[in-house]
């Protein structure tokens, strides 16, 4: 049960973002451009940026997060249920490229402490090819899904055990992205 009065119809984020649409307008842009739209250096693809965005939130325990985010990603060119699966459980192991894998430990260090993050961690990334963007949007979608995980785990949001209902949100996510208008609980 949410710890405040939020709308009983609206699963995890949405519902916080329903509480109060006008923080809910800017989190939402901030997730369109970092997980949706290619930016003008194209850098990551989308596939790959909601592998960030779900595996930090597979490390912070957020169910909402790690599925709908995975779903994301499964629904883009290149993706699936078994790869984001393989990344949440081991990237080192992860059918992904070099620089993707150097990327989510840098993506793993800001998720538990962004100070460890080191030098040699960005020369690894860099020598498999990361781009300054890269290394960028993924520290931010890092430190972006400990908020939105924070966010709504803090508030005890409902996070239904749906499948279906996590991949029908994955394919229009993948399809329109993050900037189509929150559900009205009004």
């Amino acid at each position: 049960m949410p710890h405040i009065n939020l709308p009983d119809e609206i699963p995890g984020i949405g519902a916080a973002f329903a509480f109060r649409p006008e923080t809910a307008e800017p989190m939402r842009e901030l997730a369109h451009i970092l997980l949706f739209e290619p930016g003008e250096d194209a850098g990551l693809s989308s596939r790959d940026r909601e592998l960030i965005a779900s595996y930090v939130s597979s490390r912070n325990t957020c169910y909402f997060c790690q599925t709908s985010h995975g779903a994301a990603a499964a629904n883009h060119p290149g993706g699936s249920k078994e790869l984001v699966a393989s990344v949440c459980a081991s990237p080192e192991t992860a059918d992904i490229s070099l620089k993707l894998k150097a990327l989510l430990k840098i993506a793993a260090h800001v998720q538990g402490d962004a100070k460890t993050v080191t030098a040699e961690m960005i020369a690894s990334a860099r020598g498999e090819g990361a781009t300054d963007l890269e290394l960028h949007d993924t520290v931010l979608i890092a430190a972006a899904f400990c908020m939105y995980n924070r966010y709504f785990d803090g508030l005890a949001t409902w996070q239904p055990r749906n499948e279906e209902m996590y991949q029908t949100m994955g394919k229009r996510l993948a399809e329109y992205g993050y900037a189509q208008p929150v559900l009205s609980a009004r």
